[in-house]
């Protein structure tokens, strides 16, 4: 398939392809190995909740703050 082809798909024809794609990649049984960075990353968020530096927001302090 080429991209010309997908762009003539409708919105939810895209999104159903899309959930087909994920759902065929979430129950094959190869191992999709994250990048190094995901890891360093999980690793310094740890520290900080461990630290007690971390900060929490309630979904509507998130909401105001990404509008």
């Amino acid at each position: 398939m080429i991209i010309s082809e997908i762009e003539k798909m409708t919105i939810h024809e895209r999104l159903q392809a899309m959930e087909l794609l994920w759902d065929s990649i979430t129950h094959s049984s190869e191992e999709i190995e994250s990048p190094a960075w995901h890891g360093e990353i999980l690793n310094e968020r740890k520290k900080i909740i461990e630290s007690g530096e971390a900060e929490w927001l309630t979904m509507d302090e998130l909401r105001k703050e990404l509008s």
